[in-house]
């Protein structure tokens, strides 16, 4: 854990007013991580910033601090802050909150699933932080019913996810209807030239650009393990180990919406105090599921990633990859749920058997060896069940099909067959080496009789 926070300085060194500074006290921390340590001095100064760090290292409160900082008490909407989605903006608008305690400085979120009105009125009433998803402050300011004239600061927060999501034409319309002199900050886990160039045709010469290389505090928190199962066994095991390991609080990961509401109804039927969070979820609901979570109320919960995104529940003990993420960025993302406030965590993923090299793919990233799990006594792997038995017998009709297809019409070449398929097709024994043909300046001729 160490290896995270730079034991050099403390917060009181950034160069953050009192007031802010008493919001980090009250909160426990003493010293900065490494993004802290570097990013908050760069934003202090006004430059703009790219700032990379990984997950679980304290990206939110490296820019919302000399934000709090630097908002002036009676300016509306000084500062926006983008993220990729709902959850993740409502997280940092409440720990602003937290951070900001003792300053003047409010913050608000913009997002989809509430009331356009009550955000507006939220706006009006002079919250000089706004937290919002692209698409819903770019609709607001289409119906004029918020401006940038105020704007001093703009911050990209997740830029990477922003844009696999798609947001990048509402980015690029908000960054140019930013008119007047202001500060750009984009931060991301991961930086690569498309983002350095978007974050380049919008930011000034002296642009500085930080990278920590320290290891995320998640991962080296994090006791990472893995079973290898079949996809038709996967249910029951999440089954076995949610009964027989008893967690305080996991989080289960899936990777579509039918899987995950699937998956709830399942352990629902059977008694567990589960919820679930997936795109086509209200947002009345998501907030619902969300509070039930920090009061420590829900046992399990079951989600998707985007919906997931800014889920920061100190007391999440376990998540449970039952579906393994094909971008080992997003197993980071995921396995950042835990291991929260100093604590450890458990990630247990469901690999199958042909995942292998997705699962090095991660190991490589995370930099950590995942460690096999064997099935303990109460679990037996159950059989193939009959549905996958039909469709394997199937594909092997239809490969073989195909061979006697291939033998009967004969290939234009007789090049690459094996020695069966030779004797299959000249079943006297006697196979040609050669043809009647000879290549002419790449065209085939055939030898005329006389």
């Amino acid at each position: 854990m160490s290896e995270i926070f730079d034991k050099t300085n403390t917060f009181s060194d950034l160069g953050l007013r009192s007031s802010v500074l008493k919001g980090v006290e009250k909160m426990g921390f003493e010293h900065p991580t490494d993004i802290q340590a570097i990013l908050i001095p760069a934003v202090l100064s006004g430059q703009d910033v790219i700032g990379q760090a990984k997950t679980g290292t304290g990206k939110t409160a490296a820019f919302g601090l000399p934000l709090l900082h630097q908002c002036e008490r009676d300016v509306p909407m000084q500062a926006l802050i983008l993220t990729p989605t709902r959850e993740l903006a409502a997280q940092i608008c409440s720990e602003l909150d937290e951070l900001g305690e003792f300053t003047p400085i409010n913050s608000t979120c913009i997002i989809g699933g509430m009331s356009m009105r009550k955000q507006q009125k939220a706006v009006e009433d002079g919250a000089q932080i706004i937290v919002g998803t692209p698409g819903r402050i770019m609709d607001l300011y289409a119906r004029k019913q918020i401006h940038f004239k105020n704007l001093k600061s703009v911050v990209l927060d997740e830029v990477d996810r922003m844009l696999d999501i798609g947001f990048r034409d509402d980015i690029r319309k908000i960054l140019g209807q930013v008119k007047q002199d202001h500060q750009t900050i984009f931060v991301s886990a991961t930086i690569d030239a498309e983002i350095e160039r978007l974050a380049r045709s919008y930011m000034k010469e002296d642009t500085k650009k930080l990278t920590t290389i320290s290891g995320s505090l998640t991962v080296e928190m994090v006791d990472q393990k893995y079973y290898t199962v079949e996809a038709w066994d996967k249910r029951r095991l999440l089954m076995h180990i949610l009964k027989h390991e008893d967690p305080e609080t996991t989080v289960v990961f899936c990777k579509t919406k039918k899987t995950v509401q699937k998956i709830a109804d399942h352990l629902r039927g059977r008694k567990f105090d589960v919820r679930e969070i997936h795109g086509d979820l209200r947002q009345k609901k998501r907030n619902r599921v969300m509070e039930s979570m920090r009061k420590g109320k829900v046992q399990v919960l079951v989600a998707s990633d985007l919906a997931a995104r800014g889920l920061d529940v100190e007391h999440i003990t376990h998540v449970i990859n039952y579906d393994l993420p094909e971008d080992p960025e997003i197993y980071v993302h995921r396995i950042g749920r835990t291991a929260r406030a100093g604590r450890r965590g458990f990630a247990w993923s469901f690999v199958t058997p042909d995942q292998g090299q997705l699962l090095t793919s991660i190991e490589i990233l995370t930099g950590a060896h995942i460690e096999k799990l064997e099935f303990d006594e109460g679990f037996e792997p159950g059989p193939v069940p009959k549905q996958v038995v039909e469709e394997r017998e199937q594909e092997e009709a239809r490969q073989r099909r195909r061979e006697q297809d291939s033998v009967r019409t004969g290939p234009r070449s007789l090049d690459g067959l094996t020695d069966d398929q030779l004797h299959a097709m000249f079943p006297g024994g006697k196979i040609p080496s050669g043809g009647g043909k000879k290549k002419s300046g790449g065209r085939l001729r055939t030898r005329r009789r006389r």
